[in-house]
């Protein structure tokens, strides 16, 4: 976040940023982040439950528009990022940008797959966005099917750690 601040003060850009550093900030940048023309860089840390009431004529213009510069492991998560952009009933938008180097492909999508949408990316194959998006919704997929196993195991260890402790009088 703090990166991407910099690379927009270079190109003249002024931006909040709104992350674990600046926490204590919050409700300020919260409250102009709706403000028209107002740009605010949030981490997924940041921000979460908070509704950003849009500026005086700011929904006439679309509303917030939201952009997230890589897909979380669950698609919960970004399902909620996206809905920032229109709450209330307020107009809004959101858009993702991805890569095949994105940590949810490199993790998540087999490496044939990798390949295939790599070159698929490369070449701008016909259908390729159509690819890009299902690639990206089997890695999604896979990670929480990884993340349910994993909290499941987690739940068989403490089951029978708890069943354990109660036999030995522990």
């Amino acid at each position: 976040s703090e990166r991407l601040a910099a690379r927009l003060a270079e190109r003249g850009l002024e931006c909040a940023v709104l992350n674990a550093v600046r926490h204590q900030e919050e409700a300020v940048i919260v409250a102009m982040a709706g403000e028209r023309g107002r740009i605010t860089i949030a981490t997924n840390m940041a921000g979460r439950g908070t509704d950003i009431r849009l500026g005086m004529g700011v929904a006439a213009l679309g509303g917030l528009h939201v952009l997230a510069t890589e897909r979380h492991e669950s698609g919960r998560i970004d399902r909620q990022l996206f809905g920032r952009a229109a709450r209330q009933g307020d107009p809004g938008s959101a858009q993702a940008f991805v890569s095949a180097e994105d940590e949810l492909i490199r993790r998540h999508l087999p490496a044939a797959m990798q390949r295939t949408l790599r070159h698929a990316l490369k070449t701008r194959l016909p259908g390729w966005r159509s690819l890009a998006r299902t690639a990206f919704a089997i890695a999604q997929r896979n990670a929480e099917r990884q993340a349910y196993k994993q909290r499941k195991a987690v739940l068989r260890a403490d089951t029978w750690l708890e069943e354990a402790l109660s036999f030995t009088g522990g």
